[in-house]
Protein backbone atom coordinates (compact mmCIF):
# COMPACT_ATOMS: atom_id res chain seq x y z
CA UNK A 1 0.00 0.00 0.00
CA UNK A 2 3.07 2.35 0.74
CA UNK A 3 4.56 1.60 -2.71
CA UNK A 4 1.37 2.36 -4.14
CA UNK A 5 1.21 5.57 -2.36
CA UNK A 6 4.63 6.59 -3.00
CA UNK A 7 4.29 5.46 -6.37
CA UNK A 8 1.13 8.01 -6.76
CA UNK A 9 2.91 10.79 -5.04
CA UNK A 10 5.89 10.61 -7.26
CA UNK A 11 4.11 10.78 -10.54
CA UNK A 12 2.18 13.85 -9.24
CA UNK A 13 5.32 15.34 -8.90
CA UNK A 14 6.89 13.89 -12.44
CA UNK A 15 3.57 15.78 -13.87
CA UNK A 16 3.94 19.08 -12.45
CA UNK A 17 7.92 19.38 -12.99
CA UNK A 18 7.39 18.24 -16.91
CA UNK A 19 6.11 22.09 -16.91
CA UNK A 20 8.71 23.68 -15.28
CA UNK A 21 11.39 23.63 -18.09
CA UNK A 22 8.67 26.18 -19.83
CA UNK A 23 8.21 28.24 -17.38
CA UNK A 24 12.11 28.55 -16.86
CA UNK A 25 12.40 29.61 -20.36
CA UNK A 26 10.15 31.97 -19.85
CA UNK A 27 10.86 33.63 -17.15
CA UNK A 28 14.17 33.50 -18.34
CA UNK A 29 13.16 36.46 -20.78
CA UNK A 30 12.20 38.63 -18.12
CA UNK A 31 14.72 38.04 -15.34
CA UNK A 32 18.25 36.49 -14.93
CA UNK A 33 19.03 33.80 -12.97
CA UNK A 34 19.71 35.55 -9.61
CA UNK A 35 16.49 37.43 -10.07
CA UNK A 36 14.77 34.84 -10.55
CA UNK A 37 16.06 32.60 -7.77
CA UNK A 38 15.50 35.31 -5.30
CA UNK A 39 11.58 35.89 -6.61
CA UNK A 40 10.63 32.26 -6.90
CA UNK A 41 12.16 31.61 -3.60
CA UNK A 42 9.81 34.21 -1.66
CA UNK A 43 6.84 32.51 -3.50
CA UNK A 44 7.90 28.98 -2.65
CA UNK A 45 8.44 30.16 1.58
CA UNK A 46 4.73 31.68 1.40
CA UNK A 47 3.19 28.52 -0.28
CA UNK A 48 5.12 26.27 1.84
CA UNK A 49 4.23 28.52 5.13
CA UNK A 50 0.57 28.13 4.00
CA UNK A 51 0.82 24.04 3.37
CA UNK A 52 2.13 24.09 7.30
CA UNK A 53 -0.43 26.27 8.43
CA UNK A 54 -3.12 23.95 6.39
CA UNK A 55 -1.60 21.17 8.15
CA UNK A 56 -1.15 22.96 11.88
CA UNK A 57 2.70 22.52 11.78
CA UNK A 58 3.44 26.18 11.41
CA UNK A 59 4.17 26.11 14.84
CA UNK A 60 6.82 23.59 15.15
CA UNK A 61 8.83 26.27 13.19
CA UNK A 62 10.90 27.84 15.77
CA UNK A 63 11.72 24.50 17.90
CA UNK A 64 12.50 22.63 14.68
CA UNK A 65 14.94 25.26 13.84
CA UNK A 66 16.76 25.34 17.53
CA UNK A 67 17.66 21.64 17.84
CA UNK A 68 19.88 22.04 14.65
CA UNK A 69 19.93 25.66 13.38
CA UNK A 70 23.49 24.84 11.32
CA UNK A 71 21.87 21.66 9.87
CA UNK A 72 19.12 23.86 8.58
CA UNK A 73 21.33 26.38 7.35
CA UNK A 74 23.63 23.93 5.65
CA UNK A 75 20.30 22.79 3.62
CA UNK A 76 18.96 26.26 2.84
CA UNK A 77 22.06 26.39 1.20
CA UNK A 78 22.89 23.78 -1.03
CA UNK A 79 18.66 24.09 -1.98
CA UNK A 80 17.65 26.16 -3.11
CA UNK A 81 20.24 28.79 -2.95
CA UNK A 82 23.27 26.98 -4.61
CA UNK A 83 21.41 24.37 -6.69
CA UNK A 84 18.80 26.79 -8.07
CA UNK A 85 21.25 29.55 -9.05
CA UNK A 86 23.58 26.69 -10.58
CA UNK A 87 20.61 25.25 -12.07
CA UNK A 88 18.98 28.61 -13.38
CA UNK A 89 22.11 29.55 -15.16
CA UNK A 90 22.63 26.32 -16.81
CA UNK A 91 18.85 26.94 -18.55
CA UNK A 92 20.02 30.75 -19.49
CA UNK A 93 22.94 28.67 -21.15
CA UNK A 94 21.75 25.88 -22.81
CA UNK A 95 17.98 24.92 -24.87
CA UNK A 96 16.00 23.70 -22.03
CA UNK A 97 15.31 20.33 -24.31
CA UNK A 98 19.20 19.89 -23.53
CA UNK A 99 19.00 21.46 -19.84
CA UNK A 100 16.26 19.45 -18.37
CA UNK A 101 17.48 15.98 -19.17
CA UNK A 102 20.99 16.84 -17.96
CA UNK A 103 19.73 18.08 -14.80
CA UNK A 104 17.33 14.48 -14.23
CA UNK A 105 19.90 12.30 -14.42
CA UNK A 106 20.32 13.39 -10.76
CA UNK A 107 18.13 10.24 -9.98
CA UNK A 108 21.11 8.21 -11.04
CA UNK A 109 23.39 9.55 -8.85
CA UNK A 110 21.01 9.48 -5.84
CA UNK A 111 20.53 5.58 -6.33
CA UNK A 112 23.85 5.15 -6.31
CA UNK A 113 24.44 7.55 -3.02
CA UNK A 114 21.04 6.16 -1.34
CA UNK A 115 23.20 2.45 -1.60
CA UNK A 116 26.30 4.15 -0.08
CA UNK A 117 24.73 6.28 2.46
CA UNK A 118 21.42 4.81 3.41
CA UNK A 119 22.48 1.35 2.92
CA UNK A 120 19.56 0.49 0.33
CA UNK A 121 20.22 -2.92 -2.10
CA UNK A 122 20.40 -1.89 -5.71
CA UNK A 123 19.47 -4.89 -8.08
CA UNK A 124 20.88 -5.69 -10.68
CA UNK A 125 18.66 -4.63 -12.83
CA UNK A 126 18.68 -1.02 -11.85
CA UNK A 127 22.27 -1.40 -12.37
CA UNK A 128 20.97 -1.74 -15.63
CA UNK A 129 18.52 1.13 -16.19
CA UNK A 130 21.08 3.14 -14.68
CA UNK A 131 23.04 2.77 -17.48
CA UNK A 132 20.63 2.69 -20.10
CA UNK A 133 19.03 5.88 -18.63
CA UNK A 134 22.69 8.02 -17.89
CA UNK A 135 23.25 6.78 -22.00
CA UNK A 136 19.76 8.60 -23.20
CA UNK A 137 21.15 11.25 -21.29
CA UNK A 138 24.67 11.31 -23.06
CA UNK A 139 23.20 10.91 -26.54
CA UNK A 140 21.08 13.99 -25.37
CA UNK A 141 23.17 16.08 -24.01
CA UNK A 142 25.62 15.66 -27.49
CA UNK A 143 23.22 15.50 -30.13
CA UNK A 144 24.77 12.12 -30.90
CA UNK A 145 28.18 12.77 -31.10
CA UNK A 146 28.91 10.37 -28.36
CA UNK A 147 32.85 10.25 -29.33
CA UNK A 148 33.89 13.61 -29.85
CA UNK A 149 31.67 15.03 -26.60
CA UNK A 150 30.85 17.99 -28.71
CA UNK A 151 28.37 20.19 -26.57
CA UNK A 152 26.74 23.94 -27.27
CA UNK A 153 28.04 24.93 -24.01
CA UNK A 154 30.71 23.10 -22.02
CA UNK A 155 29.86 25.60 -19.23
CA UNK A 156 26.26 25.07 -19.28
CA UNK A 157 26.39 21.67 -19.73
CA UNK A 158 28.95 21.41 -16.69
CA UNK A 159 26.74 23.24 -14.77
CA UNK A 160 23.78 20.86 -15.18
CA UNK A 161 25.71 18.00 -14.38
CA UNK A 162 27.11 19.95 -11.17
CA UNK A 163 22.92 20.62 -10.35
CA UNK A 164 22.55 16.41 -10.12
CA UNK A 165 25.54 16.23 -7.48
CA UNK A 166 23.67 19.01 -4.89
CA UNK A 167 20.55 17.59 -6.10
CA UNK A 168 21.31 14.11 -5.23
CA UNK A 169 23.35 15.39 -2.13
CA UNK A 170 20.70 17.25 -0.56
CA UNK A 171 18.40 14.72 -0.76
CA UNK A 172 20.57 12.18 1.03
CA UNK A 173 21.40 14.96 3.43
CA UNK A 174 17.33 15.11 4.21
CA UNK A 175 16.63 11.78 4.24
CA UNK A 176 17.43 11.17 7.55
CA UNK A 177 15.69 14.20 9.01
CA UNK A 178 13.60 13.23 11.46
CA UNK A 179 11.17 16.80 11.43
CA UNK A 180 8.23 17.35 9.64
CA UNK A 181 9.36 17.65 5.64
CA UNK A 182 7.57 20.98 4.88
CA UNK A 183 8.71 22.65 7.81
CA UNK A 184 12.11 21.34 6.57
CA UNK A 185 11.99 22.81 3.46
CA UNK A 186 10.52 25.92 4.29
CA UNK A 187 13.37 26.50 7.15
CA UNK A 188 15.39 25.92 4.12
CA UNK A 189 13.97 28.46 1.89
CA UNK A 190 13.43 31.00 5.10
CA UNK A 191 16.97 30.86 5.87
CA UNK A 192 18.12 31.23 1.99
CA UNK A 193 16.06 34.44 1.51
CA UNK A 194 18.62 36.98 3.18
CA UNK A 195 21.69 35.32 0.57
CA UNK A 196 19.38 35.23 -2.50
CA UNK A 197 17.34 38.65 -2.15
CA UNK A 198 20.85 40.07 -0.97
CA UNK A 199 22.38 39.12 -3.94
CA UNK A 200 20.06 40.34 -6.01
CA UNK A 201 19.86 43.05 -4.67
CA UNK A 202 23.59 43.92 -5.55
CA UNK A 203 23.71 42.48 -8.95
CA UNK A 204 20.84 43.07 -10.55
CA UNK A 205 18.11 45.66 -11.50
CA UNK A 206 14.36 45.28 -10.85
CA UNK A 207 13.10 47.62 -12.64
CA UNK A 208 11.19 47.10 -15.50
CA UNK A 209 9.86 43.47 -15.32
CA UNK A 210 6.63 43.29 -16.60
CA UNK A 211 3.56 41.35 -15.29
CA UNK A 212 4.50 38.40 -17.51
CA UNK A 213 7.49 38.01 -15.86
CA UNK A 214 6.04 38.06 -12.13
CA UNK A 215 3.69 35.50 -12.98
CA UNK A 216 6.01 33.38 -14.56
CA UNK A 217 8.86 33.53 -11.54
CA UNK A 218 5.36 32.53 -9.76
CA UNK A 219 4.34 29.27 -11.59
CA UNK A 220 8.05 28.32 -10.79
CA UNK A 221 8.43 29.45 -7.13
CA UNK A 222 4.92 27.17 -6.95
CA UNK A 223 5.39 24.36 -8.78
CA UNK A 224 9.08 23.70 -9.12
CA UNK A 225 10.39 24.61 -5.65
CA UNK A 226 7.69 24.20 -3.59
CA UNK A 227 4.36 22.59 -3.51
CA UNK A 228 5.51 19.92 -5.65
CA UNK A 229 8.55 19.51 -3.25
CA UNK A 230 6.10 18.14 -0.60
CA UNK A 231 4.63 15.62 -3.23
CA UNK A 232 8.01 14.43 -3.89
CA UNK A 233 9.10 14.74 -0.57
CA UNK A 234 6.13 11.91 0.58
CA UNK A 235 7.07 9.68 -2.03
CA UNK A 236 10.79 9.37 -1.07
CA UNK A 237 9.51 8.73 2.90
CA UNK A 238 7.02 6.39 1.91
CA UNK A 239 8.98 4.34 -0.66
CA UNK A 240 10.36 1.12 0.11
CA UNK A 241 13.18 0.77 -2.53
CA UNK A 242 14.33 4.84 -3.50
CA UNK A 243 15.15 3.62 -6.90
CA UNK A 244 12.07 2.84 -7.86
CA UNK A 245 10.96 6.54 -7.12
CA UNK A 246 13.68 8.31 -8.05
CA UNK A 247 13.55 6.64 -11.72
CA UNK A 248 9.75 8.02 -12.12
CA UNK A 249 11.23 11.19 -13.19
CA UNK A 250 12.62 10.18 -16.38
CA UNK A 251 9.42 10.15 -17.56
CA UNK A 252 9.05 14.07 -17.18
CA UNK A 253 11.70 14.99 -20.09
CA UNK A 254 9.47 13.52 -22.79
CA UNK A 255 6.21 15.55 -21.57
CA UNK A 256 8.18 18.55 -21.34
CA UNK A 257 9.73 18.29 -25.07
CA UNK A 258 6.19 18.50 -26.22
CA UNK A 259 5.50 21.04 -23.94
CA UNK A 260 8.37 23.19 -25.04
CA UNK A 261 8.05 22.44 -29.06
CA UNK A 262 3.91 23.85 -28.62
CA UNK A 263 4.37 26.78 -26.10
CA UNK A 264 7.94 28.32 -26.71
CA UNK A 265 8.79 26.71 -30.40
CA UNK A 266 11.66 25.29 -29.05
CA UNK A 267 13.85 22.85 -32.15
CA UNK A 268 14.23 19.14 -30.40
CA UNK A 269 16.83 17.46 -31.61
CA UNK A 270 16.17 14.35 -33.28
CA UNK A 271 19.29 12.24 -30.81
CA UNK A 272 16.82 13.80 -27.90
CA UNK A 273 14.31 11.49 -29.25
CA UNK A 274 16.54 8.59 -29.39
CA UNK A 275 17.80 9.19 -25.75
CA UNK A 276 14.75 9.87 -24.42
CA UNK A 277 13.82 6.19 -25.73
CA UNK A 278 16.73 4.79 -23.74
CA UNK A 279 15.90 6.25 -20.93
CA UNK A 280 12.24 5.16 -21.01
CA UNK A 281 13.35 1.83 -21.95
CA UNK A 282 15.92 2.10 -18.68
CA UNK A 283 12.59 3.01 -16.51
CA UNK A 284 10.71 0.28 -18.18
CA UNK A 285 13.73 -2.59 -17.16
CA UNK A 286 13.58 -1.00 -13.44
CA UNK A 287 10.38 -1.13 -12.86
CA UNK A 288 10.19 -5.26 -13.69
CA UNK A 289 9.52 -6.95 -10.17
CA UNK A 290 12.19 -9.61 -9.36
CA UNK A 291 10.64 -13.27 -8.83
CA UNK A 292 10.96 -14.15 -5.57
Amino acid sequence: MNDRLAIGYGLAAVLLWSTVATAFKITLTYMDPIQMLAAASVVSALSLAAVAAWQGTLNQLASTFSRRPLYYLMLGLINPFIYYLVLFKAYDLLPASLAQPLNYSWAITLTLMAAVFLGQKIRQQDWIAAALGYAGVVVIATKGNILDLNFDSPLGVGLALLSTLLWAGYWILNAKNQADPVIGLLLGFILSLPFSIGLSLYSSDWSGIPWQGWLAVSYVGLFEMGITFVLWLKAMKLATNTAKISNLIFISPFISLILLANIIGEQIHPTTLIGLVMIIAGLAIQQRKTKA
